[in-house]
């Protein structure tokens, strides 16, 4: 399955980017492994809950490009998937391609689309792309048992300012969900979406405080396709995560973050 069009997918949405990517998915037989945790991940998600927890941490200094090239998932921190430490060109979202109906709303699309929040003083992006393999309840044709394969997607932002303005682009997100709950018109450059609805959901533990949410996308089906969102903020650092699982795209049924990835870029800051 192309890369590319699952990226497309987690920022458009489109019906035609759907159907591209029914047809383009096959198998694959790369495993998996979650590795367990008696405390809560960081991307542990409940039901809706408030984002914020603890009060304000001290913000510290805004780190640069370089430092957080040093912080910022590695292929090394997780057990399985592919990371990419270079977006492509064709594939990498700038700020000025993102537009909404709603000015508030806009905050969201950034986190879909791997853009930091405001003006860092400085950001970097990442992507991992991996899948899990389970035994699927159906047969296949002639009774033999079937897997089904979930693939995962996720666009990762770091980014990191100066003064509170980590902080402030938190408040402007959780502003964001409740103000645009009921849905929105977004678009990348020539791509166009309708945002049918945004959840927040319960906040990830794991750093100093937190944003999580679902987002509903029309794709004129009886089921929105359905992504998520994932902010952690660590003092002045920022890591966004912005998931797709493709069979929830296209179904809107729910599925679990991938833990493993999210906690391992949460325990890079420190």
């Amino acid at each position: 399955m192309s890369s590319t069009a699952v990226r497309r997918t987690a920022i458009a949405a489109s019906a035609a980017a759907l159907a591209l990517l029914a047809t383009a998915c096959g198998g694959s037989s790369d495993d998996e492994t979650k590795a367990g945790d008696d405390k809560p991940s960081a991307a542990q998600s409940a039901s809706t809950g408030e984002s914020g927890r603890s009060g304000s941490a001290s913000a510290g200094k805004a780190l640069s490009a370089a430092e957080l090239e040093k912080i910022a998932l590695a292929q090394a921190d997780v057990k399985s998937g592919e990371v990419a430490t270079k977006i492509p060109a064709e594939e990498d979202v700038a700020k000025d391609q993102i537009s909404t109906s709603d000015e508030a709303c806009r905050p969201l699309v950034h986190v879909q689309g791997a853009v930091a929040q405001g003006e860092p003083a400085a950001d970097v992006k990442r992507s991992w792309q991996g899948q899990t393999e389970a035994p699927s309840e159906s047969k296949g044709p002639h009774g033999q048992d079937m897997t089904t394969i979930d693939v995962n997607q996720v666009m990762l932002n770091v980014a990191s300012y100066e003064g509170d303005g980590a902080e402030q682009a938190l408040k402007k997100l959780n502003a964001a969900a409740e103000k645009c709950a009921g849905g929105f018109d977004a678009g990348v450059g020539s791509d166009k979406m309708r945002v049918a609805e945004v959840t927040k959901t319960a906040a990830p533990e794991g750093g100093d405080e937190g944003f999580a949410a679902s987002v509903g996308v029309a794709t004129g089906k009886d089921a929105n396709g359905l992504m998520k969102l994932v902010v952690v903020r660590k003092g002045s650092t920022l890591a966004s995560f912005g998931i797709v699982n493709l069979s929830s795209v296209m179904t809107g049924e729910d599925f679990d973050v991938p833990s493993d990835v999210i906690d391992a870029q949460v325990a890079k800051l420190g």
